[in-house]
């Protein structure tokens, strides 16, 4: 059974019961929370019934009518979507239900949480001390990083930390899209999964990540970086967010360096990621690293208003980076 005090990456040891609710609004959790009650359900009885009912279209007694005992003895799957829109006739129907669920029916539900619609149904399946699945908005590129290597060691694999990360970085913002990667990636590819690999099967469909163009920014690559970070802005990537990741690396490569000149700085970062930020520092020395802070200063003032083209500043602070890493 699910945590119901947790946020878990991906759904886990997810059981069967009379009345299980899933809880959040993260679709992908959402699937795979349903795909997997489904399939515990028709192993217990492969003549399972399904019944899918609309929350907001519900009307009294229909619940009533689908978990009464059948002529034939099959047990019957019920299935209830976004109950933040329920019916009274519905809300007051499942209060009574729970206090008395039905034999050889397995009734689940799907809400989002907070205090949307429904809440006194979702108080009182926790109270009943049914399962709650969570289904939380996945956000941060930890927990992203997580449910890849929850399916990575689900198929009993391998994956290269910068294969994950390049997944996460192009694709997070749609899990559903980034789990599909996933799962074409330990279809296709033998062996530990590499960041080649991901570049070799999704080069066409992996949007261009900011961190990508940040990287070839602060390596000198100025063709290379003009590429990507066009590409970034096709793909719907925001000129803020290019000059956020663009001072995030230069501000590791400031603390990194401080570090290393023995200033006695906590740099905050694992030491695999220290040894990375060192590797990019070289071409790089204190004045052209304050430079760079300069200009992005610059762009972030431009992004958000001081000029009337977002992109190109963003460009022009891309290629004064290059060429203070050149200048050297």
């Amino acid at each position: 059974m699910a945590s119901r005090g947790s946020k878990p990456p991906a759904p886990v040891a997810i059981e069967l019961a009379p009345i299980v609710l899933i809880k959040g609004k993260e679709g992908l959790l959402i699937d795979r929370a349903l795909d997997s009650l489904r399939s515990q359900a028709r192993s217990v009885d492969p003549n399972l019934e399904r019944t899918d009912l609309n929350a907001a279209t519900y009307q009294t007694g229909q619940l009533d009518m689908i978990t009464s005992p059948s002529l034939f003895g099959e047990s019957r799957l019920v299935i209830i979507r976004d109950l933040e829109t329920m019916s009274d006739a519905l809300a007051n129907d499942l209060l009574t239900y729970i206090a008395a669920p039905a034999f050889d029916v397995w009734l689940l539900l799907v809400h989002p949480g907070g205090n949307a619609k429904g809440k006194k149904v979702t108080d009182a399946i926790a109270k009943a001390k049914f399962p709650v699945i969570s289904a939380e908005i996945i956000k941060s590129d930890r927990d992203k990083l997580e449910l890849i290597r929850s399916d990575v060691r689900r198929a009993h694999r391998q994956m290269d930390r910068d294969a994950m990360q390049a997944i996460v970085d192009a694709l997070g913002s749609d899990l559903r899209e980034m789990a599909a990667a996933v799962a074409q990636l330990l279809s296709d590819c033998d062996g530990t999964i590499t960041l080649e690999d991901v570049h070799r099967y999704h080069a066409g469909r992996i949007e261009a990540s900011r961190f990508e163009v940040a990287d070839a920014a602060i390596a000198g690559e100025t063709a290379r970086a003009l590429t990507l970070v066009r590409h970034a802005f096709a793909t719907g990537v925001e000129p803020q967010q290019l000059v956020a990741a663009l001072a995030i690396k230069i501000r590791q490569m400031v603390k990194v360096s401080a570090s290393s000149s023995g200033r006695g700085v906590n740099v905050g970062m694992q030491q695999w990621q220290v040894d990375i930020v060192r590797s990019q520092l070289r071409g790089w020395n204190d004045r052209s690293l304050a430079d760079a802070i300069q200009a992005l200063g610059r762009a972030d003032s431009e992004t958000k208003g001081l000029s009337r083209d977002p992109r190109y500043a963003v460009e022009k602070a891309i290629t004064t980076i290059c060429r203070l890493r050149r200048r050297r």
